[in-house]
């Protein structure tokens, strides 16, 4: 599907197909916005390079996964970045990757699955932002992204608090399974913040440079941007950093624990074993052994034995093994 907004100079917006596009190169001053929705990437190609779009961004843009970019071309700005499909709970996200083609007077984007920020913004409020230029309807839709990943970020703040909580009554390995999941999940959205906090970087850099499609007037919306990257990927290491601890704090005192049930265990094998050697000495099958013909022999070793656990227990409680 190809959906086109039309921003003629007298500010009067229309929305249709793909005929816009022939009414757009008649008077280029105007402001287009296009958007390919799971289109076929053929046609797509055609239409594309028809707009002045290089065919290398062309295969980035169309490959089924490609790590999030930016670059600029002479008639152009390319923007690839990881979007969202479908936002589910705890750090879910079905992701989806956009491409933007961004020129003086006209945004491209194109997408394989529905948008949840172009369907936002292809609306009364898309038009606001391509009245003031392209690159701030671009930069808008990026922004509203990023909100998204933010909004779930927080909710899912408020569910580690609550593993916290429980965590202090006592962890389990159940609890422990649950972070870990959670923890792999956030090594994989830094991965894609990172990438996307280098967009914004770059977006900076090119707004210092003053060129014609992007310059210091979209300084603010650039900065904007780029805080609300930096913000996702200081929660995402933030929210990182938690469950690590959680889950070195559970190994921690799960070794405790071993170690202290090692040394109750040890404690009574090393009471036992002088019983047993002096039960194993007297178990021996001689003929001869002095002390059988003892009368109370019998009771002096086991008053023996008694002597020496008592004292051995008594040791160990000194130097606090038990």
């Amino acid at each position: 599907m190809i959906r086109c907004m039309l921003l003629k100079s007298d500010k009067s917006c229309t929305y249709g197909d793909e005929s816009l596009i022939e009414m757009w190169k008649q008077n280029p001053s105007d402001a287009l916005w296009v958007d390919f929705d799971s289109h076929d990437q053929t046609e797509e190609r055609v239409l594309l390079k028809s707009l002045g779009c290089h065919s290398l961004a062309i295969s980035d843009a169309q490959r089924d996964r490609h790590p999030p970019k930016i670059e600029l071309f002479d008639d152009y700005i390319f923007m690839l970045y990881r979007g969202i499909y479908h936002p589910g709970d705890d750090l879910v996200f079905d992701h989806l990757q956009i491409a933007m083609f961004v020129g003086t007077n006209i945004v491209i984007t194109t997408h394989a699955k529905k948008s949840i920020s172009i369907d936002k913004l292809f609306a009364d409020e898309g038009e606001k932002y391509l009245v003031k230029s392209p690159i701030t309807l671009a930069l808008r839709v990026f922004h509203y992204s990023c909100g998204i990943y933010l909004q779930k970020l927080f909710e899912f703040e408020e569910k580690l608090e609550s593993i916290e909580d429980k965590f202090q009554m006592g962890g389990d390995d159940k609890m422990m399974q649950e972070i870990t999941l959670y923890r792999s999940r956030l090594t994989k959205l830094k991965r894609t913040f990172n990438y996307h906090s280098n967009i914004g970087s770059e977006l900076k850099i090119l707004v210092t440079d003053e060129t014609p499609i992007i310059n210091q007037a979209d300084l603010h919306t650039v900065t904007d941007v780029h805080e609300r990257i930096e913000r996702l990927l200081s929660l995402s290491q933030m929210h990182y950093d938690i469950c690590s601890d959680l889950v070195n704090g559970y190994l921690s005192v799960a070794s405790h624990q071993l170690n202290a049930t090692m040394r109750v265990l040890t404690v009574i094998t090393a009471i036992f074993i002088p019983l047993g050697f002096l039960a194993g000495l007297y178990g021996m099958n001689f003929e001869y052994i002095p002390e059988l013909k003892v009368a109370n022999g019998y009771y002096y070793l086991l008053s023996f034995m008694g002597f020496i656990s008592i004292s051995l227990v008594m040791l160990f409680k000194k130097k606090r093994w038990l």
